[in-house]
């Protein structure tokens, strides 16, 4: 098959690539191992923009671009340079503006509490730790739509992609780069299904996203079945790249084998994303060249809030020493948890706290949440008279807290725990330039004809993550390398 640019990987990253470059008139083809949607689509369709979009503005929210990019630089660190971050902040309200012309809801509505994840009266939040900073501003912006919306986002996106004329190949999966006597990446060996063998993988890969991202037994169980079926009844093709091939297959943290060799801390969390997370776009980059960077880079949430009412608890170790700030993202609360503290912390709140939660339920949590509420407030808590018998029956010493009895602790360590799940996922991948998303060997320079966005790359959020900015990121990078792609054609036809 011939194309002009090839996609691997059809999540946020994938799809806006592939818009970029079809505007540009390339002729695009897009592999996906399952049926598209990745990651994006099991997300919570959050996009961390701000510095004056269209709805804070209509929320009378006063933000700049110069505010976002002093708070950014505080999670940023080193993962880009501050030249790309002032291009990704100064850029962010065309960026979401032009998610809405793609056909992507967003809306006005903020939500007046500390949360996880606002409830579908409101979609627009403080998504990260902005409020700890100075001019802080909610630069959470939920796609707008029931549920966990970031079905809804994928779904708008893939719909743009059809209709710019890009080709998309389900149920095909990646196996190796073709390249050229001079290095240069010029195709994909692909193992492609159809017929039952396709309708049966898209029925289980379906199973495995969702319920199997709750049930991690199940999901290994489809996953063995997936594989015997792409073993077995997969056939192979060539699809070849005249222009370019963009690698945006998601991260790795479908791969225990990978997550143990860069990030074992980690292993008793939550894989967030479906069997497509499993390093193949990073290993297909790394195979001809491309260097690797912040593996060791991991996301794992550990969220207190909603009830906002529990905020006013303290977040502890063993020795009763306060772990951190509660107004800090959940991220952040997760990295202080595991590798501070060996993954181990309780929340310790009086009756009245526990009580003000309780009534809050209702109000302010998803079903989800709900759940996890539930499991905190029964099997996770122990609860006692005084702040003495309650250490007695924990364990945990309690210094000074100032509450009214009775007094609770709730165990809030990182567990593999179906109640109380610790999500995660990767951050770091293939080096990239920064100015086109070419993927860069240990040298420095570009491997010719190999792009990589979204979890396959180094990107903005590979130091650290609050919500919305993976996908965000997934949006600037996927567009950029799209972009260039297009560019190079330009100029070659030029020439």
């Amino acid at each position: 098959m011939l194309a002009g640019v090839v996609v691997v990987g059809f999540g946020a990253a994938g799809a806006c690539a592939a818009i970029e470059a079809a505007e540009a008139g390339a002729d695009v083809v897009v592999l996906d191992r399952f049926d598209g949607g990745g990651a994006t689509a099991l997300s919570g369709g959050v996009v961390y923009a701000g510095g004056g979009t269209a709805q804070q503005a209509k929320a009378g929210i006063a933000d700049t671009t110069d505010a976002m990019y002093d708070y950014l630089a505080h999670e940023v660190g080193d993962a880009v340079t501050a030249q790309t971050l002032r291009a990704f902040c100064d850029g962010s309200p065309d960026m979401l503006a032009w998610l809405q012309d793609k056909g992507v809801p967003f809306a006005a509505s903020v939500c007046p509490y500390k949360t996880s994840y606002p409830t579908n009266r409101h979609y627009l939040y403080y998504s990260g730790s902005e409020t700890l900073y100075d001019n802080p501003a909610p630069r959470g912006h939920r796609t707008a739509g029931r549920g966990t919306s970031g079905k809804l986002l994928f779904h708008r996106l893939e719909r743009a992609a059809i209709d710019r004329g890009v080709r998309i190949l389900r149920r095909t999966t990646a196996q190796r780069l073709i390249t050229d006597p001079n290095g240069r990446v010029v195709g994909v060996v692909c193992r492609q299904l159809t017929g039952f063998p396709a309708r049966l993988h898209r029925f289980l890969g379906r199973l495995a996203a969702k319920p199997g991202l709750y049930v991690p037994s199940l999901r290994r169980r489809l996953h063995r079945s997936i594989r015997r079926i792409e073993a077995r009844h997969g056939t192979e093709i060539t699809v070849n790249a005249s222009e370019g091939v963009i690698l945006c297959a998601g991260g790795f943290v479908a791969n225990p084998v990978m997550m143990k060799e860069h990030a074992p801390a980690y292993r008793r969390g939550l894989p967030l994303g479906t069997l497509g997370d499993d390093g193949s776009g990073i290993r297909l980059g790394a195979e001809v060249g491309g260097a690797t960077d912040k593996l060791d880079h991991v996301s794992a949430w550990r969220f207190v809030t909603p009830p906002s009412a529990l905020m006013k608890g303290r977040l502890i170790n063993e020795s009763g020493d306060e772990i951190c700030d509660l107004n800090r993202y959940g991220a952040a609360v997760g990295h202080a948890m595991i590798t501070e503290h060996g993954g181990k912390g309780w929340l310790l709140v009086d009756g009245p706290t526990l009580a003000e939660a309780k009534r809050q339920i209702p109000s302010q949590t998803t079903w989800f949440q709900r759940l996890q509420t539930h499991y905190l407030f029964a099997r996770a808590r122990t609860t006692a008279g005084s702040l003495d018998e309650l250490s007695r029956r924990t364990g945990v010493t309690i210094k000074d807290f100032d509450g009214a009895p009775p007094f609770s602790l709730i165990d809030v360590s990182v567990k593999r725990s179906v109640g109380y799940p610790c999500p995660m996922l990767t951050l770091g991948g293939l080096v990239v330039d920064e100015d086109t998303g070419a993927v860069l060997s240990d040298a420095g320079t570009p491997v010719p004809g190999l792009y990589a966005a979204g979890r396959n790359a180094v990107g903005i959020c590979s130091n650290s993550y609050v919500s919305g900015l993976s996908l965000a990121d997934c949006v600037y990078s996927g567009r950029r390398a799209g972009r260039h792609v297009a560019a190079v054609r330009r100029s070659g036809a030029q020439r």
